[in-house]
């Protein structure tokens, strides 16, 4: 059987088309690079207080959010929230469409044929992975993205302080008594 890699597929965005729009099933937002808002022109970005983890672990604080934002697939336009990171942009796919987009055009995917189906209402489209694949690209790399919550970012910061005004070291770790206490 054919490894048809990952999902990638054509969109436009206002009057640019992205032939390699990544399709990230495992991705809670859809994601666009700066420089991509860059050649958009879109100049309205709201603020966000989400963190981001990349595939890295590292941690990354996106720039806001863009809203509705009108995205062609297809026959269909689905509007569309991105959030907006400064990173370098990859050549394989430059924008990820997570779930929210994926959810809303109700995708079907059949890995073995390499197919994506977006539905709205009765209509339907099929996109081949394979064709969108045909596209050149010059670079390998991996990019995911988890969004943490900011409660939880707050409490690993807390954490993270914590480990850092209060280091042991391993000698007064080996010393840390844990036997039951005795009854007196």
């Amino acid at each position: 059987m054919h490894d048809p890699g990952s999902f990638v597929i054509p969109c436009t965005i206002g009057d640019v088309t992205i032939q390699r729009a990544l399709c990230d099933l495992g991705a809670s937002i859809n994601l666009m690079p700066l420089s991509v808002m860059k050649k958009l022109q879109i100049k309205e970005v709201k603020p966000t207080r989400i963190s981001l983890q990349l595939a890295d672990l590292s941690i990354k604080f996106p720039m806001g959010v863009v809203e509705d934002l009108l995205v062609k697939v297809g026959p269909f336009i689905f509007p569309t929230d991105f959030v907006i990171l400064d990173m370098e942009e990859d050549k394989k796919s430059s924008i990820i469409l997570g779930r929210p987009i994926l959810a809303t055009g109700r995708a079907l995917i059949d890995v073995k044929k390499g197919e994506l189906t977006l539905r709205v209402n009765e209509e339907q489209v099929f996109l081949n992975v394979f064709e969108a694949l045909k596209h050149p690209n010059d670079s390998e790399g991996c990019m995911r993205v988890d969004v943490v919550e900011p409660l939880v970012q707050v409490v690993l910061e807390a954490e993270v302080l914590y480990d850092i005004l209060n280091p042991l070291s391993e000698y007064e770790l080996l010393k840390i008594d844990d036997s039951p206490p005795r009854r007196t």
